[in-house]
């Protein structure tokens, strides 16, 4: 059987299936030229930066901040016990040298049983200290399986 027009061999048939070859044809060199030249070297814009996913700098952020946490009976600052008169003072040592507001973070932990005044008095000193209060709410823990 010979391969040719289906349909009684009119010239129509032949000219419509040239057609489509040339459409695909088309096609698939408008692709290929998309596909070369987004492997073309990009131009330079405004540079930006990416935040990274690195646990390292995320743990170096979590080190800079001052961390208060306040306790039915007790402060303590970066996991030291401060009497609640000297927090003030305290504070002033470590936000002497930060002149930006996010250098003078100060994130404030407090436990469920916390007096009302308790919280009040520290929160105080971390304002008349120069700290910027940051509330931790929840803390994300990783689930190790």
């Amino acid at each position: 059987m010979a391969a040719g027009p289906v349909g009684g061999g009119s010239g129509g048939a032949q000219t419509a299936w040239v057609l489509n070859l040339l459409t695909d044809l088309a096609f698939n060199l408008l692709i290929f030229f998309v596909v070369c030249a987004s492997s073309a070297e990009d131009e330079k814009g405004r540079p930006q930066q990416m935040p990274s996913a690195s646990k390292e700098k995320a743990n170096e952020q979590k080190n800079t901040n001052i961390e208060v946490a306040i306790a039915r009976t007790t402060v303590t600052v970066n996991g030291t016990e401060v009497p609640l008169a000297e927090l003030k003072a305290k504070l002033q040592g470590m936000l002497a040298g930060k002149t930006r507001q996010e250098e003078k973070v100060v994130v404030v932990k407090s436990a469920k049983d916390t007096p009302y005044s308790q919280w009040i008095r520290a929160t105080g000193a971390i304002e008349q200290a120069g700290g910027m209060i940051t509330l931790q709410l929840e803390e994300e823990r990783e689930v190790v399986r």
